[in-house]
């Protein structure tokens, strides 16, 4: 091995981390400062003596909606790494591989929270309270 080759090396693998590193932060920082602007918020209304409307509900159907499409577009991509030549997937039933892992996982989620959406949602007490449902 090259001694010049090899510092340089280092040091690409070593940017290459602390990006992969940086990029997590920025998504966990940006969760936590929107988190942080929903706490601030609620503790705005509840001085002035309101209360939040609660639109739980609506929320997990919403991101149940695009979790399940996040989910199924990484499915339709991963599947064809199941065709490849010398690929073990072929003694797979579907050649669905390890990898389909990444897509079934968000697929699952999104159905999950759309279940939840339609069991937990209010039932109206008067047949002509139907208009958010």
């Amino acid at each position: 091995m090259q001694p010049d080759v090899f510092p340089a090396a280092i040091f690409f693998t070593l940017i290459n981390c602390i990006g992969a590193i940086l990029f997590f932060a920025l998504i966990l920082g940006f969760i936590a400062l929107m988190r942080y602007f929903s706490y601030r918020e609620t503790v705005a209304l509840v001085e002035k003596g309101l209360v939040r409307d609660d639109s739980q509900s609506k929320s997990s159907l919403r991101w149940g909606i695009v979790i399940l499409a996040i989910g199924l577009a990484l499915c339709i991509g991963l599947y064809p790494l199941g065709f490849n030549p010398g690929n073990t997937a072929e003694y797979v039933p579907f050649r669905l591989g390890p990898w389909m892992v990444i897509g079934f996982v968000p697929t699952f989620i999104g159905i999950a929270l759309i279940a939840v959406h339609y069991i937990t949602r209010d039932k109206p007490k008067n047949p002509s309270d139907k208009k958010d449902q």
